[in-house]
């Protein structure tokens, strides 16, 4: 590691810039669905990754298709992805990701960082996934100071939709597993530093069902419950949990009814499906038109299916498990100790393992509390993190570590 001492002497360098880019960053609120917002969290991320000299693209992506609840299909717009290209023409080509998006709406509460004592920063995103950005920066701008950098190229994207399951990005995630040979994502490492390698995949799905209105007390016996039915349906949907190795379901949200005196004549409901291996995807779908041709066979009664599975299951390959040893073996240099455990959590890296590119997906900062208003992060974890891609890059370049 010594021949590199220099470069990542410079993360060091920069770790007290960062830290308050940090702090800004989280202080721009990129809720999915605040499409300004995210626009202004690329923005600030373009100016941050500007010293780096790279090609900037911005990208702009399909509105998210949802079913409101009246059962009606709505589009809703999203930010611009970004895109930096540096060195395409490098003989090895790393593809970098991470997203802008965060699950706090623009009228959360939850709205600014502050620190918790010298070492712990709460604040939105500020691991997931905001943190890992910033770490991104530093191993780039290392990279970028070193002679070896000609001999790689790297490409990042920063996509407007990961929270809500990457729909719309998901064809520039495709293009990226084309052109290059592995994928650093920087998601939050887990809470005490180690990182995920299998990861379970995900489909999110809306049942509209449709019954009959009538007066619940004049002409009760006209009418067809959407309610009932749709209860019934989530009944016999939850009682598929345990029938099929780790594959797990969750009825989420449901949504009915109205006037107590009206037999509602609409229900939707949402559910979630965590799947282990990729047959699992065609058992579930099986149950599903069963639960649906049973419900349909009801007089007076329709149900409709929208939505679908976002994200395969993440396997090990043998790329994915040189890629492992790549990164352990680099993090034993800097004193880590990292552990690779499979998770029932998805993202990104989910997708593009699918397309074929092997590549490692919580090589953000450490933290926790994701998805509450107790997020945190370690401060630092960004020099930690970020010189961690960067001595993997940097060995590659050298040649000390190999890629096929």
């Amino acid at each position: 590691m010594n021949q590199h001492a220099d470069a990542l002497a410079t993360i060091d360098q920069q770790q007290a810039a960062a830290r308050e880019s940090l702090i800004r960053l989280s202080n721009i609120n990129s809720g999915s669905f605040n499409a300004a917002g995210v626009r202004a969290t690329a923005e600030a991320f373009a100016a941050l990754y500007a010293p780096l000299g790279a090609r900037t693209e911005w990208l702009e992506v399909a509105p998210y298709e949802s079913t409101n609840d009246r059962g009606q299909r709505v589009q809703r717009p999203l930010g611009p992805a970004l895109r930096l290209s540096q060195r395409p023409d490098a003989p090895l080509q790393v593809f970098c990701c991470g997203h802008l998006d965060t699950v706090f709406p623009v009228d959360s509460a939850f709205q600014t960082a502050r620190l918790l004592d010298d070492q712990t920063l709460n604040g939105p995103g500020v691991a997931d996934l905001k943190g890992g950005l910033v770490a991104l920066f530093l191993a780039l701008s290392a990279l970028e100071r070193s002679p070896l950098r000609e001999r790689i190229g790297w490409t990042v994207l920063l996509n407007p939709d990961e929270e809500i399951g990457s729909r719309s990005s998901v064809p520039l995630l495709k293009e990226a597993a084309q052109k290059h040979q592995f994928g650093l994502i920087y998601e939050p490492a887990y809470p005490d530093g180690n990182l995920a390698s299998a990861r379970k995949g995900s489909g999110n799905f809306d049942v509209i069902v449709h019954g009959r209105a009538a007066h619940a007390g004049r002409d009760f016996a006209a009418g067809r419950n959407a309610l009932v039915a749709a209860a019934d349906f989530i009944r016999d949907l939850n009682a598929l949990n345990g029938q099929r190795g780790e594959l797990t379901i969750n009825p989420g949200y449901v949504h009915g009814g109205g006037a107590l005196n009206v037999v509602p004549d609409t229900a939707v409901f949402k559910f979630n499906v965590r799947t282990a291996e990729p047959e699992d995807e065609c058992w579930m779908q099986d149950q599903l038109d069963r639960l649906m041709t049973r419900l349909n066979d009801r007089e007076g009664l329709r149900c409709e299916l929208a939505g679908g599975f976002t994200r395969p299951p993440k396997l090990v390959s043998a790329q994915m498990q040189r890629l492992m040893d790549h990164v352990g073996d680099c993090g034993r240099q800097l004193g880590l100790g990292l552990q690779f455990k499979p998770t029932g959590g998805c993202c990104d890296g989910n997708n593009l393992a699918a397309y074929g590119l092997p590549n490692l997906d919580n090589m953000g900062v450490v933290g926790g509390d994701i998805h509450s208003d107790r997020e945190w992060m370690r401060l630092d974890s960004l020099a930690e993190r970020a010189k961690l891609s960067a001595l993997l890059l940097l060995r590659l370049a050298h040649g000390e570590l190999t890629w096929a």
